[in-house]
């Protein structure tokens, strides 16, 4: 039981990343994507930060969480710096294809630093869990893989995704009993640091100040939802479920951005990626009853 409450929060936090990708895709071209990654992790900080003032004992924890998250922090921000880098050469589509390999390739660090299995089983559902999630990627248009050309950038993605499995990896590895108000606040005060430095790198500007109206709302929505409170539930789930686990649930993106696209957008899910809705769903439903016997034998 305790384990499904954890599941459950997984399953809340990829339905925030989902509405993320609608907020994002309404904010681009009003500032550019470093920027607003900053501007996402330092504005999740300050809202935490009255929860840290005000209380000495995450007071005092700050100063010594920081060089672990230092840690952590950085392969979240280089995960978002390829990410936005493999975009300026390759295509959405084809980073879309290859974000289906994260879980598995969550999977092999998890059997190299944690000894976990994969079994054949597993491995097949993965699969499985792929094409499901391409089908919805590429709106049932399976044929459109062979005109798939790998470039520069498809590489700089697929590192991206190495660090996000980092990322995910570093959380379990570097928890040491947190409070994980403070592990989260000094996460995003970090990663503010490394995005900091990439901006001066790269010599964009901040621009702000274009951000008005109806951007400030799905601003809003990137620092609370998709910054502030995915990162207190990944943090959580990760060190009880694990980043195998937690990442298997990628799979249900593409899907869940479609219904959020119905909902709120009445944008009508075709009835060609239904297929794929259903295999990608059933994918990570089957991954997560083998991971968990896996563990328990």
């Amino acid at each position: 039981m305790k384990q499904l409450k954890y599941h459950f929060l997984v399953l809340l936090a990829t339905i925030l990343v989902a509405g993320s990708f609608l907020a994002s895709e309404k904010l681009a071209g009003i500032i550019n994507s470093f920027s607003l990654t900053l501007l996402r992790f330092l504005g999740a900080a300050v809202l935490l930060l009255p929860f840290i003032l005000f209380n000495r004992t995450r007071r005092n924890a700050v100063i010594p969480t920081l060089p672990r998250a230092m840690a952590i922090s950085f392969f979240y921000a280089a995960f978002f710096i390829g990410f936005f880098q493999s975009l300026t050469i390759t295509t959405s589509l084809n980073t879309g294809t290859l974000f289906t390999l994260l879980p598995l390739i969550t999977a092999i660090f998890s059997v190299i630093l944690f000894r976990e299995k994969i079994t054949p089983l597993q491995l097949l559902v993965y699969l499985i869990g792929m094409v499901g999630t391409c089908w919805v990627i590429l709106a049932g248009q399976i044929t459109l893989l062979s005109a798939f050309s790998f470039n520069k950038g498809d590489l700089i993605f697929i590192a991206a995704l190495v660090f996000m499995c980092l990322f995910s990896i570093s959380m379990k590895l570097l928890y040491r009993d947190d409070d994980m108000t403070v592990l989260v606040f000094c996460t995003l005060v970090c990663g503010s640091v490394w995005m900091m430095l990439a901006l001066l790198y790269t010599g964009l500007p901040l621009d702000w100040h274009l951000i008005q109206n109806e951007s400030v709302l799905n601003m809003a929505y990137l620092i609370i939802a998709a910054t502030l409170m995915t990162g207190y539930l990944y943090q959580t789930t990760i060190i009880v479920l694990g980043p195998n686990s937690v990442n298997a649930y990628v799979y249900l993106n593409p899907a869940l951005i479609a219904v959020l696209l119905l909902i709120i957008d009445d944008v009508h899910i075709p009835t060609i990626v239904i297929p794929g809705i259903i295999i990608s769903t059933l994918a990570t439903f089957f991954l997560q009853r083998n991971i968990h016997h896996s563990r328990a034998n």
